[in-house]
């Protein structure tokens, strides 16, 4: 049998298996269903699976209010909806909320019955790691859960991706938002934001445990100290370049000859470029992070230091905390997921899944039953809360 025909075989005895189980216990149909989409199963049952209970979506252009400036944001809504209002908050990437694959989760969500609320976060979309974003998370959450035909019940969920997971469960914990959030949910995020850097630097997980950094994390963290390691007039030729680098490694996923000219115009921008930001410039275009990472050290642990930015340094969120990521994350590593459950049990109501169906916040894994039915449970229980 060719490696084709087995595949399709193998998804269709899959996805008999679940329908079986799921049939056995209706609650975890729509957590199945959402599960099949977003990996996006095709053929005979596990498709008819993906689509049961979906309806048509309608998306349309927001703005909401916040004490930073109003934030651009995009509204997902279901023709029949079922379920709460969602804030879901894109992580650290320039497109911000036009990033296709956050735009293909919210689509997924709302077509199984959630409405779906997309603030755009100007900081992240900068790549930058700010105070800022949790207030603008808390402000989004209120003006949502202040509208009767958003949140009937006055209450809405906040979901978040990559380090917007992380500043999610430290907005859910404010005052302000004590009864208005329903669940926060975190995919691939942080629980402490030094943890993190000091890994993205060294290589060593807060287990003690090696594990290869993506280099896509110092280039961020020089981005966000620049004005701590070069003088004052490189700072903007710095990050002008890193940003330039950081376009690149985004089309390299999808256009090859676009990312090619693009690197090439961050190695030209690092050849005009004085020192020290030229040798700076050379380690980031080289995704040299064992030469890079020791020198951002120091600067990174003073950068993490402001308790808005780590859940662990903020109170905890009164309400249930869903907490989601893959066991091969090299931005985020999963320990961190693991660090802040342990921290949020004697505090809230917590769930934790690592699963190695998923990388750095996306579903792109090879199948497997065991893995994809915890993944079922693990939506299932979000859906339903």
């Amino acid at each position: 049998m060719r490696p084709r025909s087995r595949r399709v075989l193998f998804l269709a005895l899959l996805g008999g298996l679940l329908l079986a189980a799921a049939l056995a216990v209706p609650h975890y149909l729509r957590g199945l269903s959402l599960v099949a989409r977003a990996a996006g199963m095709k053929g005979g049952l596990i498709e008819r699976i993906a689509h049961w209970g979906t309806a048509p979506v309608t998306v349309e252009d927001a703005q909401v209010p916040s004490r930073h400036g109003p934030l651009r944001a995009r509204l997902f809504r279901p023709e029949h909806p079922r379920g709460r209002t969602v804030l879901l908050v894109p992580g650290v990437h320039a497109s911000g909320i036009d990033e296709p694959r956050l735009m293909a989760l919210a689509r997924q969500l709302a077509a199984g019955g959630l409405t779906v609320l997309t603030p755009d976060l100007p900081d992240l979309r900068l790549y930058r790691i700010t105070p800022r974003e949790p207030d603008m998370i808390e402000d989004a959450a209120l003006w949502a859960a202040s509208r009767p035909e958003l949140a009937p019940d006055g209450r809405v969920g906040l979901m978040g991706i990559s380090f917007a997971g992380g500043l999610s469960v430290v907005a859910a914990g404010r005052p302000s938002l004590a009864d208005k959030v329903a669940f926060t949910f975190s995919l691939g995020g942080h629980g402490d934001l030094s943890r993190v850097l000091a890994f993205l630097c060294t290589g060593v997980q807060p287990d003690g445990q090696p594990r290869k950094p993506h280099d896509y994390g110092v280039a961020i963290i020089l981005l966000n100290v620049a004005a701590q390691v070069v003088p004052p007039e490189q700072v903007e030729p710095l990050r002008a370049g890193i940003l330039t680098f950081l376009r690149a490694s985004h089309f390299a996923m999808h256009d090859a000859q676009r990312a090619h000219e693009t690197f090439a115009e961050a190695r030209r921008l690092q050849s005009e470029m004085p020192e020290p930001a030229a040798t700076l410039m050379k380690y980031v275009n080289e995704r040299d992070v064992a030469s890079l990472g020791p020198l951002l050290l120091p600067h990174a642990k003073a950068f993490a230091s402001d308790p808005s930015l780590s859940p662990e340094r903020s109170p905890a969120p009164p309400t249930p905390v869903f907490l989601l990521h893959g066991t091969d994350d090299t931005v985020i590593p999963a320990v961190e997921s693991t660090l802040l459950a342990r921290w949020l049990e004697s505090r809230t109501r917590v769930r934790l899944l690592l699963t190695p169906l998923i990388t750095h916040a996306e579903l792109d894994r090879k199948t497997s039953a065991t893995e994809v039915w915890r993944l079922v449970a693990f939506w299932s229980a979000l859906l339903d809360t």
